[in-house]
């Protein structure tokens, strides 16, 4: 068919301008994480993984595989049905409660992932309120945008953590109206000012929708996420988490009060209508979450971690853009270079971290996005720093400066 001959056009474009994307096959070694195998098109190779959001390791943690595996041999593998129709067990409810404690709300809603909490749960809002406007943060992930378009609704941009404009729009925007934004931004690791955000929308009477899916486990005395670090929990209406990156396993929540998640259960197609998460996979996040809010360490230790990875990336004149979360951005500028960088290192070296371009990043901005976690030691980091020296230099990034250096973001 003629018309397919589009699709072919559409995928040598993107591999000219260096924006197509190559999935690595890679297989984690079980109790030796951040250390893979990676299945290259000319053989097998040993690596270091340097772009994991497994940010604590807890995929690797032996008290979740054996959760697991008693869940497993109890009830089998998958849950049988939608949670409506035979697909609620001890472990779901069992996980939505703890989850709901951890950030002190009384309910939570999981979902096959953060993405899908996200996407449903905005767009399932406005069936209740259906003359709601959003006022959405410029930076947000994908998931929102993809949530709100699918509402039908108002929405209103505000430039990313600019208090001056969210006032703006709050201002002269009717009721009800709800803010959604991020606490840590994943791309460029930047921290939102949320209790300035909660202030605003507190003054201005709107609902506040957080996304800490790149902050829950990893910040607050038990891993509740910004809002539990700055005290903020009880002034935040709704929360969207995530079980993949932190506690190391699959699906997503949100939490907020009953009768919201209760009215969400029951209107969202996007949950009423998939088969519920898999009890093993409950039951390893349900220990997962219990292990992380009892071991502060595992924040202290990646806190200290993503330190010193900056500090010796700068060590070298390599510049990191500024950010005071976990995440070690590497702004390269090129998307071209940024792969072959990213190739370099993983052939050559074995060390492995994916190139981030358009559209998860505007144009000019690609970068290598590390996360530094506990398990990543002194060597690792030396190795790694020393490597992607020789890489950016051999690839004419580091010594032409073609590193852009951000100012420093919102905290």
């Amino acid at each position: 068919m003629k018309y397919l001959d589009k699709f072919e056009e559409i995928l040598a474009t993107l591999k000219n301008e260096g924006k197509y994307r190559i999935f690595n096959s890679i297989l984690r070694k079980r109790g030796k994480f951040p250390n893979a195998i990676w299945y290259s098109k000319y053989g097998v190779k040993n690596i270091v993984n340097w772009c994991s959001n497994d940010y604590l390791g807890m995929g690797q943690n032996q008290l979740v595989i054996d959760a697991m595996k008693t869940a497993l041999d109890s009830v089998g593998t998958g849950s049988g049905g939608t949670r409506n129709i035979s697909g609620t067990t001890k472990y779901h409810e069992a996980l939505e409660k703890e989850l709901a404690n951890l950030h002190k709300k009384e309910s939570a809603l999981i979902f096959t992932s953060a993405y899908v909490a996200n996407l449903t749960t905005l767009e399932t809002i406005p069936r209740v309120l259906p003359n709601i406007t959003y006022i959405s943060d410029s930076e947000n992930h994908s998931s929102i945008i993809q949530g709100i378009r699918n509402s039908r609704v108002k929405k209103v941009i505000w430039k990313h953590n600019d208090l001056s404009h969210l006032e703006e729009l709050l201002k002269k925007i009717p009721d009800p109206k709800c803010v959604v934004f991020e606490s840590v931004y994943s791309m460029d690791g930047d921290i939102s000012p949320i209790k300035q955000i909660v202030n605003l929308c507190k003054k201005h009477n709107a609902i506040t929708y957080l996304d800490e899916v790149h902050a829950v486990g990893l910040y607050g005395l038990h891993g509740g996420g910004i809002i539990e670090r700055e005290n903020l929990q009880n002034e935040i209406d709704i929360i969207n988490g995530t079980l993949g990156k932190a506690f190391g396993l699959q699906g997503g929540y949100v939490a907020g009060r009953k009768d919201f998640l209760d009215a969400i259960r029951s209107l969202a197609p996007g949950f009423i209508f998939t088969t519920s998460l898999s009890p093993v996979i409950c039951a390893g996040a349900l220990t997962s979450v219990k292990y992380v809010r009892e071991h502060n360490d595992l924040r202290n230790q990646i806190k200290e971690r993503s330190s010193k990875t900056k500090i010796e990336l700068s060590k070298v004149g390599i510049n990191v853009l500024k950010n005071n979360s976990h995440i070690v951005p590497v702004i390269i500028g090129d998307p071209i270079k940024c792969k072959k960088i990213s190739d370099d290192l993983l052939y050559k070296d074995g060390i492995y971290v994916q190139p981030i371009n358009y559209p998860t990043v505007p144009e000019g901005t690609e970068r290598l996005r590390f996360t530094p976690g506990p398990l990543h030691t002194d060597s690792m980091i030396s190795e790694m720093v020393a490597k992607l020296k020789n890489a950016m230099i051999t690839n004419q990034v580091l010594e032409t400066s073609n590193i852009i250096s951000f100012p420093n973001k919102a905290s």
